[in-house]
């Protein structure tokens, strides 16, 4: 078996946000896709991320950052076809943990306590800010099975629906593990409520 596996899943099409939400630059300047890759990486050494084939130029970047890119080539695909592909190429992994691209403010050291509590035996793992669960969402190789057979849109979310004895709520000042963006007016509050390490 091989170590804990990082999965960034980057094949959504952003269309609420009005662009290519993923390239879009923060604060820092870099695209919002690779801070958020940069933060799951340095925290987990092993990562694929899952991006649509015509996202060449996103796949680079996330292939030069040292993540193995998996294409999600199918159609209208929802965010629990893409956490079956990353989990089906990786099945061998210790456990995973799942994370968005378009969470860039989570941060490093939120990561890298999630993957330690997997690494000590939780069954699955989540940040909780503020009595909410977070993001990225860890889970340990026991899921493997059922994580390869999701579909739709749901992700990960449905096991946590299933299982809510299983999941282990990680409390963090953190409040990057509750930060996504699906419009462009939502950017500039998320940026003055965190800060971009």
């Amino acid at each position: 078996m091989v170590p804990l596996t990082a999965v960034l899943l980057a094949a959504g099409g952003g269309s609420r946000f009005g662009s290519s939400k993923l390239l879009h630059p923060l604060s820092n300047g870099e695209a919002m896709a690779i801070v958020s890759a940069r933060h799951l990486i340095s925290a987990v050494p092993r990562g694929v991320a899952v991006v649509r084939p015509e996202d060449r130029g996103l796949a680079k970047s996330l292939e030069e950052l040292g993540f193995r890119i998996i294409e999600n080539k199918l159609v209208g695909a929802g965010m629990g076809d893409s956490l079956s592909l990353a989990v089906r190429a990786t099945i061998d992994a210790a456990g995973w943990l799942i994370a968005l691209a378009d969470m860039p403010w989570i941060k490093s050291e939120t990561i890298a306590a999630l993957a330690e509590r997997l690494d000590q035996g939780a069954s699955m793992v989540a940040p909780g800010y503020g009595g909410k669960r977070g993001h990225p969402v860890g889970f340990s190789g026991a899921w493997g099975d059922q994580l390869s057979e999701l579909d739709g849109d749901r992700g990960g979310r449905q096991l946590l629906q299933n299982y809510p004895k299983e999941l282990e709520l990680m409390p963090t000042d953190d409040q990057g593990v509750l930060q996504d963006v699906d419009y462009p007016s939502e950017l500039s509050v998320a940026e003055q409520n965190c800060i971009l390490d």
